[in-house]
């Protein structure tokens, strides 16, 4: 066991993720997608092949895992109360295709392929599910998830994943095994279903958030990580101890946790593994499509495909059509949907051991979600053109954006007042900060903070950072080097960054960085003061005005002295120590 376990560590992780690597690479360069990279990786290295990696399926049980941190981190982004909000787009696009798809590709099957009624529902029904895990990242690195394309879309792949139960409940009851009849009646698990996600939110409630609230107060990163996989696991192995979704329980651990302020600070910390296991997941699945059974019938796996492509794309374009969609729009949902799904795998599996499909069709059809998977990045970039909508004369050459939003680090009483300043000016803005207790008593005052640490470029990202208007760094005392802000200006081109500074001496040392402005932290709460003093003193408005003048005057050169020559005892003599007796 031990030197098994050694040789998928090294030789087997060694081979995938060096081949990945270049895959991927390759694919992106040519506009493809990390997606068909993975897969080709896999096909290219497994037994079907090269034969350099096998043990394909316990791999895969593996990388499964990828699928359930992804609806983990979907549902972090989807607070309940923009859940209601798409409960049309769920629960009926999403009913509406899941039914319409897969009765028209059973249809399919029976009509073409001479399989029995129950072996087509069999078939297609599994069929009529798209890939979560490959249509998500596409929407996300599009930047699309959050439009009401992307909405509609995920609307579709949530309610695919809910309808995986009565699925399993269809097949079950077209067993023709004695020994399926042991399993629970599929009223039990819609039972199951609901006692499992209230007893999710319950526990969310009541133990999930004051365990976070807990580490935040402690400070411990790695303790973030720990604790936001075991949230994952435990949501995921309670619905697999009960028959159900396994990346159902995740997506609901995730929006028990999307409205918390440690929100943006799970996400950061679960997405490598995420990225790295539904990447190993893609993996697996290449592995798993069976060459030669595609060699053996070639003409019938690909018209297979095709088929099935066909025959969801038009399905969900009619479907988008009669929820009012525009043409194009349809059309591309249509398209981005057209796919089978990774659900399809276990479907399959299931039929096989209720003894509706031989093994053989299983590994055909698996072949056949696959091509079709596949196919998707392709139809996508071959249909862009006709999908995008023409540029007319009414069309500006520089669209301004819809209005800018803010992501403000620190949250203390000087990242406040720029905060409330902002949002006076009806300015959409993000808040971050460390202080759990801080955070709490925002939340009594109704601003939504969000824990995390500011300075990770992994989290800012999190947070919206690349879309982002502007970051505005309100950090108490001197945590912004150089170094830092370059990153951050590198990683995130787009906003203007400001930046509070302890003092001074924080001015010359960020001299030569990318940022709009660099605030001194109580110059002018001081000036005020100042302006203050001197009216109580009977000083004249005009005197007290040429007083701040003369001191801005001679502070601003003592500073453009201190930041050409970086130091800070530069121009001394222009500071005011004595008052004049002219």
């Amino acid at each position: 066991m031990e030197e098994h376990t050694q040789s998928f560590l090294l030789h087997d992780g060694a081979l995938l993720l060096g081949t990945a690597l270049v895959f991927v690479l390759v694919f992106r360069r040519l506009g493809l997608g990390a997606t068909l990279g993975y897969l080709m990786t896999g096909a290219v290295l497994g037994p079907y092949a090269l034969r350099l990696v096998g043990d394909a399926e316990s791999k895969l049980g593996i990388a499964e895992l990828g699928i359930t941190l992804l609806l983990f981190i979907v549902g972090l982004e989807l607070a309940p109360h923009r859940l209601w909000r798409m409960r049309h787009e769920i629960f009926g696009l999403g009913l509406l295709q899941v039914t319409a798809c897969g009765l028209a590709v059973t249809g399919v099957i029976f009509a073409f392929t001479g399989f029995s009624l129950t072996a087509s529902l069999a078939l297609g029904l599994p069929l009529g599910l798209s890939s979560t895990a490959q249509v998500l990242p596409m929407l996300q690195s599009a930047g699309r998830l959050h439009t009401p394309f992307g909405e509609r879309a995920f609307g579709i792949l949530l309610f695919q994943d809910l309808s995986i139960i009565p699925l399993i409940t269809i097949i079950a009851a077209m067993s023709r095994n004695p020994a399926a009849a042991e399993g629970p009646p599929g009223w039990l698990l819609v039972i199951y279903t609901l006692a499992a996600i209230v007893g999710l939110v319950a526990a969310g409630r009541f133990l999930i958030r004051p365990l976070f609230r807990l580490i935040g107060n402690l400070g411990e990163r790695e303790m973030f990580v720990f604790a936001g996989l075991f949230t994952v696991i435990v949501s995921a192995a309670a619905m697999e101890l009960l028959g159900l979704s396994t990346a159902l329980g995740a997506f609901i651990a995730g929006v028990m946790l999307a409205d918390t302020p440690y929100r943006h600070e799970l996400e950061a910390d679960v997405e490598p593994f995420r990225t790295i296991l539904l990447g190993l997941f893609f993996m697996s699945v290449g592995m798993m499509v069976n060459l030669d059974a595609v060699a053996q019938q070639p003409l019938y796996v690909f018209t297979m495909a095709l088929a099935v492509i066909t025959t969801k794309a038009l399905v969900i374009f009619l479907i988008g059509k009669a929820f009012g969609m525009e043409w194009r729009g349809a059309l591309a949902l249509g398209l981005l949907l057209s796919q089978g799904g990774e659900f399809g795998f276990v479907l399959f599996a299931q039929a096989q051991d209720a003894l509706l499909i031989r093994p053989e069709a299983g590994s055909i059809f698996t072949a056949v979600v696959t091509l079709s998977m596949v196919s998707t990045p392709f139809l996508m970039m071959a249909t862009r053109r006709m999908r995008e909508a023409p540029i007319t004369k009414e069309t500006r050459d520089e669209p301004q954006p819809d209005g800018s939003n803010a992501l403000i680090v620190g949250y203390g009483r000087f990242g406040q007042t720029v905060a409330q300043m902002l949002i006076a000016a009806e300015i959409e803005v993000t808040l971050i900060d460390t202080d759990v207790e801080m955070i709490d008593i925002a939340d009594g005052f109704g601003a939504k903070v969000y824990f995390g640490d500011g300075t990770r470029i992994d989290l800012l990202r999190q947070a919206g950072a690349a879309d982002a208007e502007l970051i505005a760094f309100c950090i108490d005392g001197d945590q912004i080097t150089e170094a830092f802000l370059h990153a951050v200006h590198q990683a995130f081109p787009r906003p203007q960054i400001l930046v509070r500074a302890f003092d001074r001496r924080t001015m010359v040392a960020l001299k030569d960085t990318p940022v709009r402005k660099i605030v001194r932290e109580v110059m002018e709460s001081a000036v005020v003061m100042a302006r203050t003093a001197l009216d109580a003193l009977d000083v004249s408005l005009q005197d007290i005005d040429r007083a701040e003048a003369a001191y801005r005057s001679r502070d601003k050169e003592r500073l453009t002295l201190q930041i050409q020559t970086g130091d800070i005892t530069a121009a001394r003599d222009r500071i005011f120590t004595q008052p004049s007796r002219s």
